[in-house]
């Protein structure tokens, strides 16, 4: 048994630990320890998902092997704060259920708007219950070889897993199979692993500067990022307000960077487009459209975005030596009104293209051709229908879908007119799938 005084000093000395321990945490825990890699993490963690999903591959080392399933996994940034996601075309292809899980474990099924296949990138979409924290984006310009990059993603579906190394290359060209070759690419020695694909690589100040892709099999030390500014330029197409809403703007530019700091300078506008209606000139710096700051052209798709025909939305430019000028663009659509392409955007929610006859018959199906589909609008009888981009339409109700003009013909007919889900036949990984889509409420003139 201790002596009473020998408890006292004992609790003395305890009290004297933890008051050191405070002090001393009070230092290390917001000075010491809050190093800029944590900073960088913590500022663009909210912005990062993680993705899952299973999809089949076929085993060709035998005659007779069966597909087989498999777990997927990937990383992607939120890009839009109405849940659209920039990821790569290699983590959600052909996963039937894309699972999205947002950095404070919420998990959402998730659609594929469109991809890229040059550059191995696509774009989807959650449908969140509130707006999401969209990702920093630096410029990949100015990169330099030997700079720290920080690289965050799902690695072997450890989930947000952070890893830190050097930029140790630019400009590279990297073939990873017979048919995927990549250009242009950052490489690192910062630790990129499977299921890393899609998630961003920062620099020190937490922008992102990069989308993480492939690893070299077998090397240690050896990852590959597609730089920033083409991930921002394929975005802009990918998430066009003529690819998702059938509206257009006219207009045609770039992004410049001083000194880091983007800006848009407008290189020409289209004849009799909304943005030459406007007044906006060659040589404007678009600096805001509604609420929404203009930094890039994912900026003023961003902006333009679920807009109404007719709407008019407030649009701000730069002109000369600090000359602001305020102006009004009206939203219309891309060309001829009541035109199949509007009419299968508004009535089904798809854009489509013609498959060339010897493409389509290297899939040695029964059908005479089809409609590649190119973009799914969300939310739409075809979206519900869990149709989805690079699908192929072979047939509706009775009809062949051979080419544009067949599509144009059964949006016109009167089974379309009766407004009664009407079935369709797609063709999908060589498989045929069907099912009976709903029409919108939009009359074909």
């Amino acid at each position: 048994m201790r002596h009473p005084a020998s408890r006292h000093l004992l609790t003395l000395f305890v009290l004297i630990c933890v008051a050191s321990s405070m002090a001393a945490g009070q230092a290390s825990g917001t000075e010491l320890r809050m190093t800029p890699i944590v900073k960088a993490v913590q500022g663009v963690k909210e912005s990062i998902v993680n993705i899952h999903g299973h999809k089949t591959i076929s085993t060709a080392s035998a005659i007779g092997d069966a597909p087989r399933q498999v777990n997927g996994m990937g990383t992607g940034v939120i890009v839009d704060e109405r849940g659209y996601i920039i990821t790569n075309q290699h983590v959600v292809e052909g996963v039937r259920r894309i699972q999205v899980t947002l950095h404070e474990g919420t998990t959402y099924i998730a659609q594929l708007i469109a991809f890229d296949e040059k550059t191995d990138l696509a774009l989807i979409k959650i449908d969140a219950e509130k707006p999401l924290p969209v990702v920093t984006t630096g410029t990949s310009s100015d990169l330099m070889p030997g700079e720290t990059v920080i690289a965050v993603g799902n690695a072997y579906g450890y989930e947000n897993s952070v890893t830190r190394g050097i930029i140790s290359a630019l400009h590279r060209t990297v073939q990873v199979s017979d048919t995927q070759k990549y250009y242009d690419l950052i490489q690192t020695d910062a630790s990129i692993n499977p299921g890393n694909s899609g998630g961003p690589l920062l620099n020190i100040d937490g922008e992102m500067i990069g989308i993480n892709v492939a690893v070299r099999v077998g090397a240690q030390g050896i990852g590959f990022a597609i730089p920033a500014d083409t991930v921002m330029d394929v975005a802009s197409q990918l998430m066009s307000i003529q690819r998702l809403d059938a509206h257009w703007h006219g207009i045609v530019g770039e992004t410049k960077y001083v000194d880091g700091v983007a800006s848009f300078h407008v290189k020409s506008v289209e004849p009799n487009s909304p943005a030459s209606l406007s007044g906006v000139q060659a040589g404007d710096v678009v600096t805001q459209i509604g609420d929404v700051q203009v930094c890039r052209m994912l900026d003023i798709e961003r902006a333009l975005l679920d807009r109404e025909t007719g709407e008019e939305v407030a649009f701000k430019v730069s002109r000369g030596e600090g000359d602001e000028k305020s102006m009004s663009l009206v939203m219309q659509g891309h060309g001829a009104g009541g035109n199949y392409v509007d009419a299968a955007w508004e009535l089904l929610g798809i854009r489509v293209q013609m498959v060339p006859t010897d493409e389509f018959r290297s899939h040695n199906s029964r059908y005479r051709g089809g409609l590649r589909i190119t973009a799914v609008k969300a939310y739409s009888p075809a979206a519900r229908q869990q149709i989805r981009v690079g699908d192929v339409l072979v047939g509706m109700h009775e009809w062949e879908t051979i080419s544009v003009d067949n599509l144009e013909y059964i949006l016109k007919s009167d089974v379309i007119a009766q407004k009664q889900p009407i079935k369709f036949y797609i063709l999908r990984d060589n498989e045929t799938f069907y099912g009976n889509i709903a029409v919108a409420n939009y009359r074909v003139r």
